[in-house]
């Protein structure tokens, strides 16, 4: 069995920046399960796809060239990196994760994704739906303001324009969409540790996750962040 760490959460909770850190800790591998619907949701625009249309988008969905090297993201071989991460392609991941045949057709996608020596997997249903049997499940979250004040900050810094009650809002109206999906909707595992990082920096929530890798294998190296 090749270990999973969960690490699931809402847009903006700061799950990936926590994912990408642990698998650097551990030297495990990342499964950013995110960009897998952002780069369908890209897809399907490129392809006039919309999420109403089911049957186009799951074949799209089974059919899709994606590839994950050296830290890009490739469609198609193109790399796409820099545009699955704006707020559109989120707002564009959300709507097509909704799709039921389309969850069915990424899952056995990102369970082939567990290589040795283990695997840190990122995401909204990572431990309640992909890998269910994970040792390790970890729910952060933090309030839709202090998420989209992150978000605000990181647009900023990249000479982005922003509007925070914009963002607040779209968070929010993610946040309804991904709860209430009938399928693999977003809700924080059994057994998982539960983190609300609000007042909380990225060093002390890596401290609480870590502590709690430490405790599960107690044998396993880990080392400071590269």
């Amino acid at each position: 069995m090749i270990p999973v760490i969960t690490i699931d959460g809402p847009s903006g909770s700061g799950k990936g920046t926590i994912s990408q850190l642990v698998a650097e800790c551990l030297g495990w591998n990342l499964l950013d399960s995110g960009a897998i619907y952002r780069v369908l949701g890209l897809a399907a625009e490129r392809a006039g796809i919309s999420a109403e249309q089911a049957a186009e988008l799951t074949k799209l969905a089974r059919e899709l060239n994606l590839n994950f090297h050296a830290g890009k993201v490739l469609l198609d071989n193109e790399d796409i990196s820099h545009l699955i991460r704006t707020e559109a392609a989120g707002n564009a991941a959300s709507k097509v994760a909704v799709v039921p045949q389309v969850r069915a057709a990424l899952l056995d996608w990102q369970r082939a994704y567990a290589k040795a020596p283990g695997l840190v997997a990122d995401g909204r249903d990572m431990g309640t739906v992909v890998f269910p049997d994970a040792k390790i499940k970890i729910f952060l979250t933090a309030s839709a303001e202090e998420r989209a004040l992150r978000r605000y900050k990181q647009l900023k810094e990249k000479g982005l324009n922003a509007n925070l009650l914009s963002l607040v809002s779209e968070i929010q109206e993610r946040d309804d969409r991904d709860q209430n999906r009938s399928v693999a909707p977003l809700k924080a595992p059994a057994a998982a540790l539960n983190i609300e990082s609000t007042s909380l920096s990225i060093d002390e929530v890596l401290e609480l996750v870590l502590d709690r890798v430490q405790k599960i294998y107690p044998k396993l190296d880990i080392s400071a962040p590269k």
